[in-house]
């Protein structure tokens, strides 16, 4: 089950956060959806409360604006994403497709891990495509918060979303 939070506009892109546990990176990503008209998801069970300050920090005054839907665990939220013929775009360091290499469509739902442990190795493999940030050799990742903005700069800016924010 899906508990749609706020009524923004429907956005064109989704950006989904399985089972976040850092409340700081959850609540810039909020924020960042919130300035580029995308929606946002979050996977329960979160590692934090709804209510935690840093969240609330990170978010700024900017959280009430975010069109954001909490679904009550991984599959509600792949019977959500399947129903409504949703791509589900896996962020992973185990991928091997260059997120700038990646065709995205304007209805794709961009899905990151948690920062502590990624997704579960049956999220990994329900996944539609996997897509990574090239890094250097012997570094192992970009913050979540970080990796989410690249991607998803990149999908609107392939899919039309920079030149106009409802």
């Amino acid at each position: 089950m899906a508990t749609s939070l706020n009524t923004a506009p429907a956005p064109m892109l989704h950006l989904a956060l399985y089972q976040p546990d850092i409340p700081q990176n959850t609540g810039t990503l909020l924020r960042l959806c919130a300035c580029l008209g995308v929606s946002a998801h979050i996977i329960e069970p979160a590692g934090f409360d709804a209510s935690d300050r840093n969240l609330k920090r990170a978010g700024l005054d900017y959280l009430p604006l975010v069109s954001l839907t909490r679904h009550l665990d991984w599959q509600a939220f792949h019977t959500w994403a399947r129903a409504g013929g949703h791509r589900l775009v896996l962020a992973s360091t185990r991928a091997s497709e260059p997120y700038t290499a990646f065709a995205f469509a304007r209805s794709d739902v961009i899905l990151l891990g948690r920062e502590s442990a990624g997704v579960p190795e049956t999220v990994h493999e329900a996944a539609d495509a996997r897509v990574t940030i090239p890094m250097r050799p012997g570094l192992r990742s970009i913050n979540v918060a970080m990796s989410g903005a690249m991607i998803l700069g990149e999908a609107l800016r392939q899919t039309g979303g920079l030149t106009q924010v409802d």
